[in-house]
């Protein structure tokens, strides 16, 4: 099954810029939507972006629209999140997601899942 590993989380300021990469593992050669997911203490994982399976179709959160960027390369199997004009409240682990035959802000949708990388703005 597909495996997938997120990477880019760290520390940054308020403003600032961080790019996570999902890499995925595992696939037969088909290729599925994937989506971004958050969560931070006390609360539920939520929905970041999603991307379909060519990459032509995304839909954000509004809370970070304007400011991520979802993409995707499959050719090396692999999504990011471009996410700039960081605030404390994008404060949380990112969840890559896989899996969901078309895009989907609902996280039932995606099959696979990442450990999650987390990432923290300072104010």
């Amino acid at each position: 099954q597909v495996q997938l590993l997120e990477s880019g989380g760290g520390l940054v300021q308020a403003g600032g810029s961080l790019r996570l990469s999902c890499a995925a593992s595992g696939r037969t050669g088909s290729t599925y939507a994937m989506g971004w997911f958050r969560q931070a203490p006390g609360k539920e994982r939520e929905f970041v972006a999603t991307i379909s399976r060519a990459g032509g179709i995304t839909s954000y959160a509004d809370s970070v629209k304007g400011r991520f960027t979802i993409s995707r390369d499959n050719t090396n199997n692999t999504m990011f999140l471009q996410m700039d004009s960081l605030k404390p409240e994008d404060t949380a682990i990112y969840y890559c997601a896989d899996g969901a035959r078309r895009t989907s802000m609902t996280r039932y949708d995606y099959a696979f899942w990442g450990q999650g990388t987390q990432v923290t703005v300072s104010s």
